[in-house]
């Protein structure tokens, strides 16, 4: 077996047990916005926890600013005290101002126009946007345009740097081309293993104090292996070396 094919087992692996372990996980959370309300969310989100992003997101709702044009005409000064539970507000609400007036100007406001675009030019007009790093210009892509791409992030990082997988100063762009090219490009399996991800990360390979005893990978993560309690056969093994 070939290396590149080896590794491509080894990431299905790695699904596998995954999917097993969590089950579905239904991402974007909590999309019955549509399109545009994951577009916020995902501007929204950067720096600040998902719980503080929904706080934002319903008083948008309330506010009835969830469509393109609705928001592309508020006010800025409503608009930051509207998202201000999301943090960074007055930076935040010129994002979405930026993301809106690239939306009406290149797409004539629609995004089933700029979603029309392949995947490629897609995300170099994002990228283009201000305030739109690659993490949401994938985000955008997958979970609202519904395009294969592979969306990485802190846990990505964590978790394939303790798998022995990557290194731990690798580039998103180094990891994102790791998935892409070991993995056929299939929206659902790439929406469901970056959610699945995020649920390891945040409950059981946590940054600090990682619960390798409960981890559905530990049979193939060498960093369990040197958590692992030592048993007194190892123990008398090693005091004999």
């Amino acid at each position: 077996m070939s290396a590149r094919d080896d590794l491509a087992t080894r990431l299905r692996e790695i699904y596998r047990r995954l999917d097993a372990h969590f089950g579905p996980q239904h991402w974007w959370p909590h999309s019955s916005g549509g399109a545009f309300e994951i577009i916020v969310g995902a501007i929204l989100t950067q720096n600040t926890a998902w719980t503080n992003v929904e706080r934002a997101l319903a008083n948008l709702r309330r506010a009835r600013l969830l469509t393109p044009r609705a928001l592309h005409h508020a006010s800025s000064a409503r608009l930051a005290r509207l998202i201000r539970p999301a943090g960074y507000f007055n930076l935040k609400t010129k994002k979405l101002k930026a993301f809106t007036r690239f939306l009406f100007t290149a797409h004539h406001g629609s995004l089933e126009h700029l979603f029309y675009l392949d995947t490629a030019r897609l995300r170099a007009e994002l990228l283009s946007v201000y305030g739109i790093g690659p993490e949401t210009a994938d985000s955008i892509i997958l979970y609202a345009a519904h395009q294969p791409i592979f969306v990485v992030d802190a846990y990505t990082r964590r978790i394939m740097a303790r798998l022995g997988l990557a290194r731990e100063t690798a580039s998103y762009d180094e990891l994102q081309t790791l998935f892409m090219n070991h993995l056929p490009r299939d929206e659902e399996m790439f929406n469901q293993y970056h959610a699945l991800f995020v649920a390891l990360g945040k409950n059981v390979c946590r940054k600090r104090d990682p619960r390798c005893d409960e981890c559905p990978l530990q049979e193939l993560c060498p960093t369990a292996d040197d958590r692992r309690p030592l048993t007194d056969d190892h123990r008398r093994m090693t005091a004999d070396r």
